[in-house]
């Protein structure tokens, strides 16, 4: 089959309509509100002939694989997204859950982040079904639910085991068509203190546990100065961020309690557990949990990060896709995180991120929104790779 010919197969149309649906479908997280974009996902690939599943993974939020079958036993490529969005906030001048189209782009929120990516898949998919053409291996489209919060579908997705094998996994965030080889995880941790309250006038008498959630904020900035002395190429370093921080009882009250929430970017390959496990070993080691002082340190969401070397034949076709698709690319790294770590690291597929649309200029901001023409250039890109992958 021409690469032409399935390329001609593309319909921008189409795409625009799908894009246009699931965003009006809404799915905004935290709120688990993610079924009616799954069921218009699921009616799409449906009407296409796509081999569909769907299962709640809580009630009301369904994951969903669909799949174009091979022709035989082979490995196959998977394109991974999710179908939540961050709430709508304030700050818009159109009504973001009626998606519209203006000057070649098309508004409303997940159009970049990220309803657009999950069209052009379909789409690719379309085109390849349409062609009639040949392949070994399947192609299939992975949706999960509650990306934007805790994790909840990509946990579930990988604990079920699959007839298939697959060559790579393309996650379809946004990353404006750059072909990401690299992610760094995140993690939230949580550091909770119990001290003894007393009076104030007497502070000596109780045992502040403000003051020791201090020293342990110093203990992470100490860690952070360190990581910085040798920066990845492609990542940097992981950070280290005080999110949150509550505690005491009164200003005349010797803080009795307190709780210090860290997010933890984590560098391929970094356990965020065990990050939690050298936090605690250097509490203790300053001494900030003795003389009445107790400190629980906990992982409250762990997402890993991954690398896939720049030579690998998914990397290098997809890079090449992209440009033989009439876009533009180069091969990088992504400060973000994605639920590509859980893909690479639980199943041992290799994984990039490729798709349409800003992350830093148009996701979780108002007014988000989405070129129709890097839409179709990703479809092309996503048949491209298929086509030569399989």
């Amino acid at each position: 089959m021409d690469e032409a010919a399935v390329l001609d197969l593309i319909d921008e149309a189409e795409l625009v309509s799908l894009t246009r649906s699931l965003i009006d479908a809404g799915g905004e997280n935290p709120g688990g509100t993610e079924g009616q974009t799954v069921a218009v996902l699921e009616r799409a690939c449906q009407a296409l002939g796509f081999t569909v599943e769907t299962w709640d993974v809580a009630p009301g939020r369904p994951n969903l694989t669909a799949t174009l079958p091979g022709t035989g036993d082979a490995p196959g490529l998977m394109v991974l997204g999710h179908s939540d969005v961050v709430p709508a906030g304030d700050g818009w001048s159109r009504r973001p859950f009626e998606a519209s189209v203006s000057a070649g782009r098309i508004y409303g929120r997940g159009a970049t982040d990220m309803k657009g990516g999950l069209a052009s898949a379909v789409i690719a998919m379309a085109a390849l079904s349409r062609s009639g053409v040949q392949l070994p291996g399947p192609v299939q489209l992975a949706c999960t639910v509650d990306e934007e919060d805790l994790g909840i579908g990509i946990r579930d997705f990988v604990t079920r085991s699959s007839s298939h094998r697959f060559a790579g996994c393309v996650v379809a965030e946004p990353t404006d068509l750059e072909t990401v080889i690299a992610c760094r995880g995140a993690s939230y941790i949580e550091v909770r203190i119990t001290g003894r309250a007393a009076h104030s006038g007497r502070p000596a008498d109780g045992r502040n546990a403000i003051d020791a959630a201090a020293a342990i904020i110093d203990l992470v900035r100490a860690d952070q100065r360190s990581m910085l002395s040798s920066p990845d190429p492609l990542l940097g370093t992981g950070t280290w961020n005080t999110g949150l921080i509550e505690g005491g009882q009164g200003v005349s009250v010797v803080a009795p309690s307190a709780t210090v929430s860290f997010d933890r970017r984590l560098m391929p390959g970094e356990d965020a557990f065990e990050v939690a496990t050298w936090l605690r070993g250097a509490i203790s080691e300053a001494g900030i949990d003795s003389d009445g002082i107790t400190v629980d340190v906990e992982v409250t969401m762990a997402m890993p990060g991954f690398e896939t070397d720049r030579d690998h034949p998914l990397a290098a076709r997809a890079a090449s896709a992209v440009v033989d698709a009439g876009g533009e690319t180069t091969i990088t790294g992504w400060t973000a995180a994605c639920d590509g770590g859980f893909i690479n690291r639980d199943l041992g597929i290799p994984a990039i991120v490729l798709g349409p649309g800003g992350l830093n200029d148009q996701a979780h901001r108002p007014d988000e929104s989405v070129s129709i023409a890097e839409l179709v250039t990703a479809a092309k890109a996503y048949a491209l790779l298929a086509l030569r992958l399989l």
